[in-house]
């Protein structure tokens, strides 16, 4: 069978990031490495050689300067581009439109450079070690077609001191399958604990131990075929109800796949810790994780040795 390949979803426009640089391109230690070094190198041991980045065109440069030439001796890497006009026969941008079309027209960006199953993460989230070796595992044995798996984290070890963030709220039955996600746009760390919010005012409390996807998943290549009908589906239903806002997010794929009994999704959870970068303030307290990680012997100085 085909061995796995990692996407990479980076092409976001990080606004929340401030000061208009990019929080992808952030140095997360003092050895000038960023959030997807750490991904990369992790997800190498793991046993994938194969990752495509999904960014910007006009990031391509930058991403070249930080990451491409660093580490091309030690995984194939490719890029896949996603452009807003990057759309079906029939279908045109609305005016006014710049904001990127979400993760799920990112995922179906990299069609043409994915032949075989392949795993989809976030550029500027940290996942772990543990956590790529059990997709890796999973994506290695042969499988049908709608077989798919995801990475849960505890929602309490997924949030952020400095605002909100957007999780898919997992439902897993007793076997350990995904049975349902909810996609909330608006998850904050509280008082009382994580809750959501779909209008600033009134809050969910999300009770603690709530599985939370974390854009982590395995699939088959048959999602690819998936997303393109669900995203024709998202141009035509959702689009125009808000045309200058309206986004294809993975979750929601899924979770329509799951409602329409046409794919399984296997949930391995995880207790680790979630960092990432969301806000320009989360870098200290990402650049402390790594740090104590390195002292502990988690990683080296320099991942890439002299590649």
């Amino acid at each position: 069978m085909q061995k796995p390949t990692l996407v990479i979803m980076a092409a976001g426009l990080g606004n929340r990031f401030g000061g208009g640089s990019s929080k992808q391109i952030a140095p997360v230690d003092d050895d000038g490495h960023i959030m997807m070094d750490f991904s990369i190198y992790d997800a190498a041991r793991a046993g994938f050689t194969d990752v495509v980045c999904v960014i910007r065109e006009e990031m391509g440069a930058d991403f070249h300067a930080q990451i491409g030439a660093r580490i091309a001796r030690s995984v194939n890497l490719s890029y896949a581009y996603q452009r807003h006009d990057m759309l079906p026969a029939g279908f045109t941008i609305p005016a006014g439109r710049e904001k990127p079309w979400g993760t799920g027209h990112a995922v179906l960006c990299a069609k043409g450079l994915v032949d075989g199953p392949f795993a989809v993460i976030n550029a500027d989230d940290f996942y772990g070690r543990g956590a790529f070796a059990r997709i890796f595992d999973f994506l290695s044995v042969q499988r049908a077609e709608t077989e798919y798996a995801m990475v849960g984290y505890r929602v309490e070890n997924a949030v952020t001191e400095n605002g909100s963030v957007a999780r898919g709220v997992c439902e897993i039955d007793e076997e350990g399958m995904l049975t349902a996600i909810t996609e909330r746009t608006r998850i904050e760390k509280r008082p009382g604990g994580a809750a959501y919010t779909e209008d600033g005012e009134h809050f969910v409390p999300l009770p603690k131990g709530t599985v939370v996807s974390m854009n982590f998943w395995g699939f088959q290549r048959s999602m690819m075929e998936e997303m393109e009908a669900l995203f024709l589906t998202f141009l035509r239903d959702d689009v125009p109800k808000d045309p200058l806002r309206a986004e294809c997010y993975l979750p929601v794929v899924v979770g329509q796949l799951l409602q329409h009994r046409k794919a399984t999704v296997r949930a391995l959870t995880t207790d680790d810790a979630w960092y990432g970068v969301t806000y320009r303030d989360d870098l200290p307290a990402v650049r402390a994780a790594i740090a104590r990680m390195k002292r502990a012997g988690m990683y080296p100085a320099n991942l890439w040795g002299n590649a």
